[in-house]
Protein backbone atom coordinates (compact mmCIF):
# COMPACT_ATOMS: atom_id res chain seq x y z
CA UNK A 1 0.00 0.00 0.00
CA UNK A 2 1.38 3.39 -0.96
CA UNK A 3 0.99 5.87 1.87
CA UNK A 4 -0.47 9.23 0.97
CA UNK A 5 0.87 12.10 3.04
CA UNK A 6 -1.27 13.86 5.63
CA UNK A 7 -0.56 17.03 3.70
CA UNK A 8 -2.04 15.37 0.59
CA UNK A 9 -5.12 13.85 2.19
CA UNK A 10 -5.88 16.22 5.06
CA UNK A 11 -6.83 13.19 7.13
CA UNK A 12 -5.62 12.92 10.70
CA UNK A 13 -5.01 9.97 12.93
CA UNK A 14 -2.69 9.62 15.88
CA UNK A 15 -3.24 5.97 16.69
CA UNK A 16 -0.26 3.87 17.74
CA UNK A 17 -0.98 1.36 14.97
CA UNK A 18 -0.86 4.15 12.39
CA UNK A 19 2.46 5.40 13.75
CA UNK A 20 4.07 1.97 13.81
CA UNK A 21 2.86 1.08 10.32
CA UNK A 22 3.70 4.30 8.54
CA UNK A 23 6.39 5.85 10.71
CA UNK A 24 8.82 3.07 11.72
CA UNK A 25 11.51 4.06 14.18
CA UNK A 26 14.24 6.11 12.58
CA UNK A 27 17.52 4.22 12.29
CA UNK A 28 19.85 5.27 15.07
CA UNK A 29 17.02 6.88 17.04
CA UNK A 30 16.25 5.52 20.49
CA UNK A 31 12.53 6.17 20.23
CA UNK A 32 12.36 8.80 22.98
CA UNK A 33 12.74 12.51 22.40
CA UNK A 34 13.45 15.30 24.85
CA UNK A 35 11.03 18.10 23.98
CA UNK A 36 11.02 21.53 25.65
CA UNK A 37 8.04 23.86 25.38
CA UNK A 38 9.71 27.28 25.32
CA UNK A 39 6.61 29.27 24.40
CA UNK A 40 5.64 32.41 26.35
CA UNK A 41 2.38 34.24 25.85
CA UNK A 42 2.57 37.71 24.33
CA UNK A 43 6.07 37.28 22.94
CA UNK A 44 7.19 38.82 19.68
CA UNK A 45 10.54 38.52 17.90
CA UNK A 46 12.13 41.16 20.14
CA UNK A 47 11.14 39.13 23.22
CA UNK A 48 12.57 35.93 21.74
CA UNK A 49 15.89 37.66 21.14
CA UNK A 50 15.98 38.76 24.78
CA UNK A 51 15.60 35.22 26.08
CA UNK A 52 17.11 33.12 23.30
CA UNK A 53 20.33 32.44 25.22
CA UNK A 54 18.67 30.92 28.28
CA UNK A 55 15.50 29.44 26.76
CA UNK A 56 16.93 27.97 23.57
CA UNK A 57 20.69 28.10 22.99
CA UNK A 58 21.67 26.94 26.48
CA UNK A 59 19.57 23.80 25.98
CA UNK A 60 21.66 22.75 22.95
CA UNK A 61 18.76 21.51 20.83
CA UNK A 62 19.39 19.30 17.82
CA UNK A 63 16.28 20.87 16.32
CA UNK A 64 14.46 24.12 17.10
CA UNK A 65 10.85 24.46 15.96
CA UNK A 66 10.12 28.16 15.55
CA UNK A 67 6.75 29.86 15.17
CA UNK A 68 6.75 33.59 15.84
CA UNK A 69 5.04 36.60 14.31
CA UNK A 70 1.45 36.57 15.54
CA UNK A 71 2.12 39.23 18.18
CA UNK A 72 4.48 41.14 15.90
CA UNK A 73 1.56 41.76 13.53
CA UNK A 74 -1.55 41.60 15.76
CA UNK A 75 -0.77 43.08 19.17
CA UNK A 76 0.04 46.40 20.76
CA UNK A 77 3.66 45.19 20.54
CA UNK A 78 3.43 45.51 16.74
CA UNK A 79 6.75 45.36 14.91
CA UNK A 80 6.96 46.64 11.30
CA UNK A 81 7.79 44.07 8.66
CA UNK A 82 11.36 45.22 8.00
CA UNK A 83 12.21 45.08 11.72
CA UNK A 84 10.41 41.72 12.02
CA UNK A 85 12.54 40.24 9.23
CA UNK A 86 15.74 41.60 10.81
CA UNK A 87 14.80 40.06 14.18
CA UNK A 88 13.81 36.74 12.62
CA UNK A 89 17.09 36.50 10.73
CA UNK A 90 19.01 37.19 13.93
CA UNK A 91 17.06 34.49 15.78
CA UNK A 92 17.73 31.90 13.08
CA UNK A 93 21.39 32.93 12.80
CA UNK A 94 21.92 32.49 16.54
CA UNK A 95 20.26 29.07 16.53
CA UNK A 96 22.29 27.94 13.53
CA UNK A 97 25.36 29.21 15.38
CA UNK A 98 25.07 26.31 17.84
CA UNK A 99 24.50 23.84 14.96
CA UNK A 100 20.83 23.34 15.72
CA UNK A 101 18.64 22.77 12.70
CA UNK A 102 15.57 25.00 12.48
CA UNK A 103 12.04 24.23 11.36
CA UNK A 104 10.25 27.53 10.70
CA UNK A 105 6.47 27.52 10.54
CA UNK A 106 4.16 30.09 9.01
CA UNK A 107 1.76 31.80 11.40
CA UNK A 108 -1.85 30.68 11.54
CA UNK A 109 -4.94 32.27 9.99
CA UNK A 110 -7.26 34.24 12.26
CA UNK A 111 -10.98 34.95 12.38
CA UNK A 112 -10.88 38.63 11.50
CA UNK A 113 -14.22 39.85 12.97
CA UNK A 114 -12.92 38.95 16.44
CA UNK A 115 -9.67 40.81 15.81
CA UNK A 116 -11.58 43.95 14.90
CA UNK A 117 -13.18 43.98 18.36
CA UNK A 118 -9.67 44.45 19.77
CA UNK A 119 -8.11 46.65 17.11
CA UNK A 120 -9.72 49.01 14.60
CA UNK A 121 -9.38 47.92 10.99
CA UNK A 122 -7.12 50.93 10.50
CA UNK A 123 -4.55 49.13 12.69
CA UNK A 124 -3.99 46.78 9.74
CA UNK A 125 -3.86 49.52 7.11
CA UNK A 126 -3.10 49.68 4.30
CA UNK A 127 -2.96 45.95 3.42
CA UNK A 128 -5.54 44.64 5.91
CA UNK A 129 -5.05 41.69 8.25
CA UNK A 130 -4.91 39.03 5.53
CA UNK A 131 -2.46 41.05 3.47
CA UNK A 132 -0.22 41.67 6.49
CA UNK A 133 -0.28 37.98 7.43
CA UNK A 134 0.63 37.00 3.88
CA UNK A 135 3.64 39.33 3.93
CA UNK A 136 4.78 37.95 7.30
CA UNK A 137 4.51 34.38 6.03
CA UNK A 138 6.40 35.28 2.87
CA UNK A 139 9.22 36.63 5.05
CA UNK A 140 9.26 33.43 7.13
CA UNK A 141 9.51 31.27 4.01
CA UNK A 142 12.22 33.49 2.52
CA UNK A 143 14.31 33.37 5.70
CA UNK A 144 14.02 29.57 5.75
CA UNK A 145 15.17 29.41 2.14
CA UNK A 146 18.04 31.85 2.66
CA UNK A 147 19.37 29.86 5.62
CA UNK A 148 18.58 26.53 3.91
CA UNK A 149 16.36 25.47 6.76
CA UNK A 150 13.03 23.66 6.81
CA UNK A 151 9.70 25.42 6.33
CA UNK A 152 6.24 24.06 7.15
CA UNK A 153 3.27 26.05 5.88
CA UNK A 154 0.94 25.64 8.85
CA UNK A 155 -1.16 28.54 7.60
CA UNK A 156 -1.98 26.54 4.45
CA UNK A 157 -2.93 23.46 6.48
CA UNK A 158 -5.32 25.46 8.67
CA UNK A 159 -6.76 27.29 5.68
CA UNK A 160 -7.51 23.95 4.00
CA UNK A 161 -8.94 21.95 6.92
CA UNK A 162 -9.30 24.36 9.82
CA UNK A 163 -12.83 25.67 9.16
CA UNK A 164 -11.67 28.97 10.66
CA UNK A 165 -14.81 30.79 11.66
CA UNK A 166 -17.68 30.61 14.15
CA UNK A 167 -18.62 26.93 13.88
CA UNK A 168 -17.91 24.39 16.63
CA UNK A 169 -15.57 22.47 14.29
CA UNK A 170 -13.23 25.43 13.81
CA UNK A 171 -9.64 24.60 14.73
CA UNK A 172 -9.29 28.17 16.02
CA UNK A 173 -11.00 29.08 19.30
CA UNK A 174 -14.39 30.78 19.07
CA UNK A 175 -17.54 31.18 21.13
CA UNK A 176 -19.01 27.89 19.91
CA UNK A 177 -16.05 25.67 20.82
CA UNK A 178 -14.40 27.49 23.72
CA UNK A 179 -16.79 30.26 24.84
CA UNK A 180 -14.17 32.82 23.79
CA UNK A 181 -14.13 35.51 21.14
CA UNK A 182 -10.53 34.53 20.51
CA UNK A 183 -10.02 33.97 16.80
CA UNK A 184 -6.25 33.34 17.03
CA UNK A 185 -5.36 30.38 19.26
CA UNK A 186 -5.94 26.75 18.25
CA UNK A 187 -8.41 24.46 19.95
CA UNK A 188 -7.08 21.16 21.37
CA UNK A 189 -7.95 19.57 18.03
CA UNK A 190 -6.07 22.39 16.33
CA UNK A 191 -3.00 21.61 18.41
CA UNK A 192 -3.30 17.92 17.54
CA UNK A 193 -3.50 18.90 13.89
CA UNK A 194 -0.29 20.90 14.24
CA UNK A 195 1.49 18.06 16.03
CA UNK A 196 0.57 15.44 13.44
CA UNK A 197 1.66 17.71 10.57
CA UNK A 198 4.97 18.44 12.33
CA UNK A 199 5.47 14.76 13.19
CA UNK A 200 5.02 13.71 9.58
CA UNK A 201 7.27 16.50 8.32
CA UNK A 202 10.08 15.61 10.74
CA UNK A 203 9.83 11.92 9.96
CA UNK A 204 9.66 12.18 6.20
CA UNK A 205 12.65 14.53 6.07
CA UNK A 206 14.57 12.65 8.76
CA UNK A 207 15.22 15.74 10.86
CA UNK A 208 16.93 15.19 14.24
CA UNK A 209 14.52 14.05 16.94
CA UNK A 210 16.59 13.53 20.08
CA UNK A 211 16.44 17.03 21.61
CA UNK A 212 13.84 19.51 20.37
CA UNK A 213 13.08 23.04 21.61
CA UNK A 214 9.73 24.50 20.55
CA UNK A 215 10.37 28.25 20.64
CA UNK A 216 7.64 30.85 20.29
CA UNK A 217 4.68 32.66 21.81
CA UNK A 218 1.34 31.57 23.29
CA UNK A 219 0.52 29.42 20.26
CA UNK A 220 3.56 27.31 21.20
CA UNK A 221 2.81 27.50 24.93
CA UNK A 222 -0.78 26.24 24.66
CA UNK A 223 -1.92 25.38 28.18
CA UNK A 224 1.72 25.04 29.19
CA UNK A 225 4.43 22.42 29.37
CA UNK A 226 4.62 19.20 27.38
CA UNK A 227 1.89 17.27 29.15
CA UNK A 228 -1.28 19.25 28.44
CA UNK A 229 -2.94 20.66 25.34
CA UNK A 230 -0.24 22.22 23.16
CA UNK A 231 1.44 21.14 19.98
CA UNK A 232 4.68 20.30 21.86
CA UNK A 233 2.68 18.06 24.21
CA UNK A 234 0.95 16.19 21.40
CA UNK A 235 4.22 15.96 19.47
CA UNK A 236 5.91 14.43 22.52
CA UNK A 237 3.23 11.72 22.61
CA UNK A 238 3.72 10.96 18.94
CA UNK A 239 7.49 10.69 19.32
Amino acid sequence: MHRRSFLQTGLLTTSLAFQEKYFPAKKGFSGSSEIVNAGIGGNNTADLLKRIDTDCLALHPDLTILMIGTNDMNSRKYIPLTAYEKNLREIVSKIRGINSQVLLMSILPAYEPYLYTRHPQSFYAPEGHSGRKQKVNEVIKKVAEDYRQSFLDMDHIFQRIGNVGTGPDSLIQNEANSKKTDGIHPTPEGYRTMAVAIFEYLTERQLPLNRIVCFGDSITLGDGGTEGKSYPAYLKRLL
